[in-house]
């Protein structure tokens, strides 16, 4: 079984597939199918579909068990556990419900937005043709990236026109306690207080919904809560925010809204929101109505390793959130997936670069998507260093040259 970190990962090279460089289009065939499917054709969309994330201990199965209690129809719930024994299925069994019947779908061992992304697709499929299902609510694992799960759904929709189920919502469950606590913390903290992978998973599962619900708010004061919700916005500023203690949420908020809307929800988030508005070349950061200031960098030639390692040891305190894709001159063939949240950093080797494939392989990939002629280079191919920063009270000019430092001549 592999570990949170290990999963972790391959939920970040998934991730990767769906969205790499969203300004250069990269083989997005999940994007592509679902703007055909938008645009020409209208599903039958009888069974609203729930997809509930948020990171470990957050509060999902708590939500969840309330939501049953309300819940009078015939539904399906899909309980993702990444153990062998699925210990919030088993709750959730136990909960006083009121549903008219309750299909429990149970899936362990592995996570629904990588490693059991298959199997979770065969499952929805298989409750789509149950016509006595009028709701689907699914309980993703603490560690997995709604976005991953999102494009999972887009291309099923696009596959199958005769599908009654539709993505309805995805929420993200926010432990504002944690948050404050060790979030908010690392902003200035001299010490890291949690894993770089994880503060950035939580990062990503509150960029990527459409409904985010602030739990554990009675741990907080209400300025305290108010801090938290102003972090919250700075990095996300479109999703609803419902407060709420012990997951106690009206079942309305979930399904009394509008449709989730891949696009419009990826442009929600503070990276997306830099790539769409921003330019590499803008001489001045954009900056937003909450005095965030973000830039693209753009470069082709690689970054020296040890030089980029030691400008991430010494990371601009102003620099908030940082996303975005580099590689080195020590390895032309794969991409590097560089991440930060407030102190916490990491570097994840991803897949390889379309020009680092065998020497047929991109000539096929050229034919089938000739948009990627537009931005390929004849010395680095598709090799681009493109990286978003949001941050506060910083200068442009002066985060450019520390990463022009860091570049070198490929040799």
């Amino acid at each position: 079984m592999q570990t949170h970190e290990e999963e972790i990962k391959c939920n970040r090279f998934a991730n990767y597939i769906d969205k790499k460089c969203n300004r250069r289009v990269i083989c997005n065939r999940v994007a592509l199918l679902f703007v055909f499917y938008r645009d020409n054709h209208m599903s039958t969309r009888e069974v609203p579909i729930v997809v509930i994330t948020g990171y470990l201990g957050s509060g999902k199965t708590t939500l969840m068990q309330n939501i049953l209690k309300q819940e009078k129809r015939k539904i399906a719930l899909i309980v993702n556990d990444m153990g062998s024994i699925n210990i919030d299925a088993s709750i959730l069994n136990k909960t006083g419900n009121q549903v008219a019947q309750l299909e429990m779908v149970e899936m362990q061992n592995g996570c629904i937005c990588c490693t059991l992304r298959d199997e979770f697709m065969a499952e929805i499929e298989r409750l789509s043709n149950d016509k006595s299902i009028e709701a689907i609510f699914v309980e993703a694992s603490g560690i997995s990236e709604p976005s991953s799960i999102a494009g999972a759904f887009l291309n099923y929709e696009a596959m199958k026109e005769d599908t009654r189920v539709y993505l309805k919502t995805v929420v993200s469950v926010v432990d504002v306690d944690r948050i404050y606590r060790e979030f908010l913390h690392t902003l200035t903290a001299d010490e890291d207080t949690e894993d770089g992978d994880v503060i950035n998973l939580i990062i990503d599962q509150i960029e990527f919904c459409n409904l985010m619900i602030l739990n554990k708010t009675d741990l907080l004061t209400q300025e305290q809560l108010e801090e938290v919700k102003t972090g919250l916005r700075s990095l996300q500023q479109e999703a609803e925010m419902i407060e709420c203690v012990n997951g106690q949420v009206d079942l309305d908020v979930l399904l009394n809204r509008e449709d989730f809307d891949f696009d419009e929800v990826e442009a929600y988030s503070a990276v997306q929101r830099a790539l769409n508005n921003c330019e590499h070349d803008d001489e001045k950061a954009c900056v937003d109505e909450y005095g965030i200031s973000s830039f693209v960098f753009e470069e082709r030639k690689p970054f020296n390793r040890d030089a980029f390692n030691k400008l991430v040891d010494e990371y601009p305190e102003a620099l908030i959130r940082t996303k975005g894709y580099i590689w080195f001159s020590d390895d032309w063939k794969h991409i590097q997936l560089f991440e930060q949240a407030g102190r916490n950093a990491s570097i994840t080797e991803l897949t390889e670069w379309v020009s680092a494939w065998p020497d047929e392989e991109p000539d096929k990939v050229l034919i089938d998507f000739p948009e990627l002629n537009v931005d390929w280079d004849e010395t680095y191919g598709d090799r681009c260093n493109q990286v978003v920063f949001i941050g506060k009270g910083y200068e442009k000019s002066e985060i450019v040259r520390l990463l022009y430092e860091c570049i070198e001549e490929a040799g």
